[in-house]
């Protein structure tokens, strides 16, 4: 049965997402997009097949899913009238959603999900699996080009410039939450590896400005009782917004396929 789309946020994530809707993937079909800037929106979606509707970021929730693209400052926005709608809300900001896990337990009540896509990140499987036991520690080292990084809360607060650097520096060290907290933009990676395996409070994050690199990095190490494994995976960033990598967009629409697929594979 035909699932239908909503989108909020029509940036660097969600335009080639509903690009790719727009040309058809079995099983879904956008309906609506919203934005900051209205008028933007409408001129993006203007030459698609089907023109979704531009709505506000509350009428989402008329959608079967709602997937979030959006600036982490309207989160809530999006994931609340969803949630009470009892609807699929797929956040693509899973760093926004660590302070908000009363959103899951309302989903509880309401019936709705809330279903973390991969995003620019690997192993997801293999981390939900070995939670299953004793898993001893969960770390992410995530390296940037340093304009990917500058701006970010927890460098402005602490009068950190990364953009003269001209080698590579350490900005940040410790728990997934507080990394979301100081870094909403660019630590969606380890709060989804938090949410698969250990928790937030457990997972170890450093975050590294490195001129020395052209991708956004992000190497995962696991301990635990059933396996040891390190995985490094390095993301293009997106030309529109290098906070993010081009492989974000794409790991929605897996996701999406997913939840109407009759076939599923990866746990």
């Amino acid at each position: 049965m035909e699932k239908t789309v909503g989108i909020a946020g029509i940036g660097a994530i969600g335009l080639p997402l509903a690009r790719a809707l727009d040309n058809g993937v079995d099983g879904l079909r956008l309906v609506a997009v919203a934005a900051r800037d209205e008028a933007k929106a409408r001129a993006r979606v203007a030459d698609f097949r089907m023109p979704p509707a531009v709505v506000s970021l509350a009428a989402l929730a008329e959608a079967d899913i709602v997937v979030e693209v959006a600036p982490a400052a309207v989160f809530e926005r999006v994931a609340l009238p969803a949630i009470e709608a009892g609807r699929i809300f797929v956040p693509a900001s899973a760093g926004a959603l660590l302070p908000r896990m009363h959103l899951v337990r309302r989903a509880i009540q309401t019936g709705a999900r809330v279903v973390v896509p991969t995003g620019a990140l690997l192993g997801l499987d293999a981390v939900r699996a070995a939670a299953e036991g004793r898993v001893e520690s969960v770390t992410i080292e995530t390296r940037k080009p340093p304009g990917g990084l500058h701006g970010a809360p927890y460098l402005e607060r602490n009068g950190i410039n990364v953009l003269s650097l001209d080698e590579p520096l350490c900005v940040f060290e410790g728990n997934a939450l507080d990394a979301a907290t100081g870094f909403p933009a660019n630590v969606n990676v380890a709060a989804a590896l938090a949410l698969a395996g250990i928790g937030p409070a457990r997972t170890r994050v450093e975050i590294w400005a490195d001129p020395g690199v052209t991708r956004n990095t992000h190497t995962i190490r696991v301990e635990a009782d059933a396996a040891r494994f390190t995985m490094t995976i390095e993301n293009v960033p997106s030309e529109e917004n290098p906070r993010t990598g081009k492989l974000t967009w794409m790991s929605v629409l897996a996701c999406l396929r997913g939840l109407v697929s009759p076939l599923k594979v990866g746990s």
